[in-house]
């Protein structure tokens, strides 16, 4: 049995996941976590939407789905963890850096922005909107190269938060509190796939579906607003980021979209939001930024880059700090 040092277990383990989720990725046909937690919330949402219909029993149902799921998705990454450690310590590392790599996002993120990215440059506007169907909710079938922007910008800086920022806070809270980088990380990407499954207004998850909208609003609250902060840093002109966040984001229903969507705007100079339709139906989301520059392609690179900066940064101090610690 190969022993190895305390700090090398969460600390090793931080770095290889971003290493592997940078160069790697989530390779297609690969079984993945989230995969498992659909299934779950597909057949346990399924079953009781066939025997409930009250309000109340589908606020349980989901209360008892939204705990349940993360909490057990936490656990069950940590017993995996520590039984693969028991057996050896190379195994257990290895088990929870994969683990911890799957709820990184950011090669996701960068591939699907230059999956729609490159029918643009070859001026195939169909096939773009082709493509961002797949990564959007709204419609997109008659939305010209301006919007197809707009769209894919919006993805790409909400997604910053809920798809790489906050699941690399956990990890870190995780690896802080001696639990390991790979449980609370799990734990949040639980309430993140319930919130894109079942946290709708509308029918039929309305009900069923609010209490996981809501966790994943406050999971999701301070890793936020800790990104809103390093992208006002790293832009140069913090002030200026606050002031339009606080001006504009408190528009969007969102506690934290808004928030994310419009840090990216004020740092980069556009303006997000405006006129969508989802299902032929017309919503207006409040205007986020000022329209000093376009959205061009290199602007959408730009946001990813202030993603990768803010990932990069938010990683080396919580390992400066889990050395310290130790």
């Amino acid at each position: 049995m190969v022993t190895l040092p305390p700090n090398f277990l969460p600390i090793g383990s931080l770095g290889l996941a971003a290493l592997l989720d940078y160069f790697i990725g989530d390779p297609w046909g690969w079984p993945h976590p989230v995969q498992g937690m659909g299934r779950l919330i597909h057949v346990y949402a399924r079953w009781v939407l066939k025997r409930f219909s009250h309000p109340q029993a589908l606020h349980i149902a989901g209360g008892f789905l939204g705990v349940g799921l993360t909490v057990g998705s936490g656990v069950a990454g940590w017993l995996l963890a520590q039984a693969a450690t028991q057996l050896e310590p190379i195994a257990g590392f290895l088990l929870e850096t994969t683990l911890l790599a799957s709820c990184l996002a950011g090669r996701s993120l960068r591939r699907a922005a230059e999956d729609v990215l490159k029918p643009l440059r070859q001026g195939d506007v169909e096939n773009a909107r082709s493509r961002l169907s797949l990564y959007v909710g709204r419609d997109t079938q008659s939305l010209g190269e301006p919007e197809i922007l707009r769209a894919l910008m919006e993805t790409v800086t909400e997604n910053a938060t809920d798809g790489v920022m906050a699941p690399l806070f956990y990890a870190l809270l995780g690896a802080l509190l001696g639990l390991g980088p790979a449980p609370l990380a799990l734990a949040y990407k639980a309430a993140s796939t319930l919130d894109s499954m079942v946290g709708y207004r509308q029918e039929p998850y309305a009900y069923l579906g609010w209490f996981s909208a809501r966790m994943e609003d406050g999971l999701t609250w301070i890793p936020c607003r800790l990104t809103v902060l390093t992208i006002a840093l790293l832009s140069g002109k913090p002030i200026w980021v606050l002031r339009i966040c606080r001006r504009d984001a408190i528009a969007d229903p969102s506690p934290n979209a808004g928030w994310s969507e419009c840090a990216y705007a004020a740092a980069l100079g556009v303006q997000l939001g405006g006129v969508n339709y989802y299902q032929g139906q017309k919503k207006i989301k409040p205007l986020l930024g000022n329209p000093l520059h376009p959205i061009t392609p290199a602007r959408i690179r730009q946001a990813m880059q202030f993603t990768r900066f803010s990932f990069i940064l938010w990683l080396t101090l919580g390992i400066i700090g889990l050395s310290l610690a130790r």
